[in-house]
């Protein structure tokens, strides 16, 4: 099972699945993409075994490219495990102070976001599409965190993993102009003078994001595989049928 650990310490593992040709639906890890349910099931339990784990430690939420975030306490854990009516639901960003729940988001072109605080004991993951991004989801979740639960932003360490590139990543003018109204993503975007076409770095954008919330770039690490390119990559863009990623980060206790 094709796995890319991104931090894989005793007290903490965070990573993302990649897909896999000798697994069920290639390594596929979501329920609301998939061609038979039980099958990413077991592709589920296989890596909660990997992990040391078990698959009712898992917490996922129904992403519908919100700014919304959630706060996972105890009782939620298992919700969105083994099926989609129980998961967290309209929500890109959670985060936990609990230890042994595993953290899920699932993408296959967007930008997933991997968190955590050691000082707070505290963990998150964040899902931003270009329409997150554009919400500005991963600067709400960090501004939520800094006034709400009283974080130093300079304690976060922060993991941008794969996503689609700014080569494969085309748009019109009209989502463009989206970022653009941002007022700090233009660095971030060409035009292609041939195709008329703009290209954007959505992992750039979300990393100006986490530094526009107060976070030291030398705690922000990029992943740079391209989903569309990258064999191990799912890709929206390259197939609408596509699998997903799952994003994931567990605090140990």
């Amino acid at each position: 099972m094709k796995t890319k650990l991104y931090v894989n310490s005793a007290k903490l593992t965070a990573g993302i699945t990649m897909k896999d040709s000798d697994e069920f639906e290639f390594n596929n890890m979501a329920l609301h993409a998939c061609d038979e349910p039980s099958l990413i099931l077991e592709n589920r339990r296989k890596m909660a075994d990997l992990l040391r784990m078990r698959l009712t430690d898992f917490v996922c939420a129904n992403q519908t490219h919100s700014a919304h975030l959630y706060r996972v306490g105890a009782e939620d854990k298992g919700r969105g495990s083994t099926a989609t009516e129980n998961a967290v639901d309209d929500t890109d960003a959670l985060y936990t102070y609990e230890p042994n729940i595993l953290l899920c988001t699932f993408a296959a072109d967007c930008v997933p976001v991997l968190f955590s605080n050691e000082k707070k004991g505290l963990i998150g993951v964040i899902h931003s599409g270009w329409q997150g991004t554009v919400k500005e989801v991963s600067l709400k979740l960090f501004e939520h965190l800094k006034n709400e639960e009283a974080c130093n932003p300079e304690d976060f360490n922060v993991q941008i993993g794969a996503a689609l590139s700014q080569e494969k990543f085309e748009v019109d003018e009209d989502v463009y102009l989206k970022f653009k109204a941002l007022g700090y993503a233009d660095e971030f975007m060409y035009q292609n003078p041939d195709t008329g076409k703009y290209h954007i770095d959505n992992q750039l954008v979300v990393k100006k994001q986490c530094e526009l919330a107060g976070i030291p770039t030398g705690n922000i690490s990029i992943d740079r595989t391209c989903t569309y390119m990258n064999p191990e990559g799912f890709s929206y863009r390259a197939d609408k049928k596509s699998g997903r990623h799952m994003g994931f980060i567990v605090r140990r206790a």
